[in-house]
């Protein structure tokens, strides 16, 4: 079972269903039905498990009108959804997380259902 971190607690970890926007992994991309472990600072030595997910969604989308990805940019309620104010609020701390990927992919916005929760 893959881990799927968070480093923030984030108010919308305490929802049944979960969403959370992630690029696309080098070695083997998130799949819809796959379980994952959901982990709260997962490179910590405070790293906390918060549970098992379902991941029952997956969803390509753009961060910033300007790519031209071909993948719906990620509106402002989604961003709000995920902890953020708006996109541009979101797209302002995606670009200094993961710098240049920010510019040349889309993201996918993944759904969560929790299977269990410790």
């Amino acid at each position: 079972m893959r881990i799927l971190g968070f480093s923030t607690m984030w108010p919308k970890l305490q929802q049944d269903t979960v969403t959370t926007f992630r690029f696309t992994r080098k070695d083997r991309d998130w799949v819809t039905g796959e379980v994952v472990q959901v982990v709260y600072r997962p490179r910590s030595k405070e790293r906390e498990v918060l549970g098992v997910a379902t991941i029952i969604g997956k969803e390509s989308r753009d961060v910033t009108p300007d790519h031209n990805l071909n993948a719906p940019l990620v509106s402002d309620e989604e961003a709000r959804a995920d902890g953020f104010r708006n996109h541009l609020e979101m797209g302002l701390w995606l670009l200094m997380a993961h710098g240049k990927r920010f510019w040349i992919e889309p993201m996918n916005k993944l759904t969560l259902r929790w299977v269990e929760r410790y």
